[in-house]
């Protein structure tokens, strides 16, 4: 018996896992994933602001 919920439990895991993989690369999940992409490239840079503080009296 234990060896029949240790497969279910098994099939159960790998259809959510499928299933999370599938929502996440879906069409309507595109322009989500595409900002979220870009979110590194919207943060100020470092190097820029340190810049300032050095040029402060």
């Amino acid at each position: 018996m234990l060896a029949y919920l240790n497969a279910l439990s098994t099939v159960f895991a790998m259809a959510v896992f499928f299933g999370i993989v599938w929502w996440a690369f879906s069409k309507h999940r595109k322009q989500a994933n595409e900002e979220a992409a870009n979110l590194p490239f919207a943060i100020p840079d470092e190097a820029q602001s340190n810049k300032k503080e050095v040029n402060r009296p």
